[in-house]
């Protein structure tokens, strides 16, 4: 049998369904930063979040995707009142200086060619074309914010050595904007109305933020970098853990029905197979939602839903 509750796949147009509603985690607009998040920290964890907070050191967890590494930041911004977490996603074409800022140059050429067509003097105001990127917004703040620096293993060999010089100076240059005349601006955080004061074209931190650097564990970091961090790693999830996600994320109702595959999933880990609890969770709710599957078709459905992340 084949589940075809809504997409039937016989080319037959303009078919009204109402879909059902969403798993919570991917209801649209999001909510509020931290706002119906459930992360259950581990043992140990809470004292090295306390420890990385005393020290204004940056805060390495590591482990396997879907650990909680991510969702760690939200907790620690929702309870402490750090507003919105700014966020840096690393990729091996990541940069510091991107995280920093980012001139539109090109942008600025064409505002200004645009107003001499028209006969109109340009304002050419710099800082109409630079903005803050999440790393200058952490260091620009006057409040401590909550900076997630995600998959810092994905980045290139000389960036985790460059980002800690500049956490351990807590200072960045601009150049753009020390070849200013005005040296008191105030300068835009990317995707944010929140302005920030730069003098001088120096960012200078006045309060160090709260920084969660994530890693999968991909590769190692040489010691000069991991003697600035607090580290953690992240325990291996037991089904007695998974199942307080479930219950978490789902209620404890759901729980009871789907024991079975709650400890074939901790199984699967155990075993070595790359899966992430994201995707326990994605497989609970559509076989325990309004809109579940028939039963014959479930299982084929979750071993669909659980692939290993090293597949193809």
């Amino acid at each position: 049998m084949v589940w075809n509750a809504y997409y039937r796949g016989d080319n037959e147009p303009g078919r009204k369904v109402e879909l059902p509603a969403a798993p919570r985690w991917r209801t649209f607009p999001r909510p509020p930063e931290g706002e119906g998040e459930f992360f259950r920290p581990p043992d140990g964890l809470i004292e090295a979040v306390n420890a990385a907070l005393v020290l204004r050191r940056p805060l390495l967890v590591t482990g396997p995707p879907g650990s909680g590494k991510s969702t760690l930041i939200e907790s620690v911004a929702r309870e402490l009142g750090l507003g919105t977490v700014l966020r840096w996603h690393i990729t091996s074409r990541s940069t510091l200086a991107d995280a920093v800022y980012r001139y539109d140059v090109l942008g600025r050429i064409h505002a200004q060619q645009v107003a001499q067509a028209q006969g109109k003097t340009a304002a050419d105001k710099i800082t109409d074309f630079l903005q803050l990127g999440p790393l200058g917004a952490a260091l620009a703040s006057a409040t401590p914010r909550a900076l997630l620096i995600d998959e810092i293993d994905k980045s290139d060999l000389d960036l985790p050595g460059d980002l800690l010089n500049v956490l351990e100076r807590g200072e960045y240059e601009i150049p753009e904007l020390v070849r200013e005349e005005d040296q008191d601006l105030q300068v835009r955080e990317r995707d944010s109305k929140v302005t920030h004061r730069i003098r001088e074209g120096r960012i200078q931190c006045a309060a160090f933020p709260v920084i969660v650097l994530t890693s999968n564990g991909e590769r190692s970091f040489p010691p000069p970098f991991l003697r600035r961090c607090v580290r953690f790693q992240m325990p291996p999830l037991t089904t007695e853990l998974l199942t307080e996600i479930v219950r978490a994320h789902l209620g404890p109702e759901v729980v009871a029905r789907v024991e079975t595959l709650i400890a074939a999933f901790e199984e699967n880990l155990r075993a070595g197979r790359t899966v992430a609890v994201d995707q326990l969770l994605n497989a609970v709710f559509l076989r325990t939602g309004k809109a579940a599957p028939p039963a014959e078709d479930q299982d084929r459905l979750t071993k669909l839903l659980l692939q290993k992340l090293t597949d193809a």
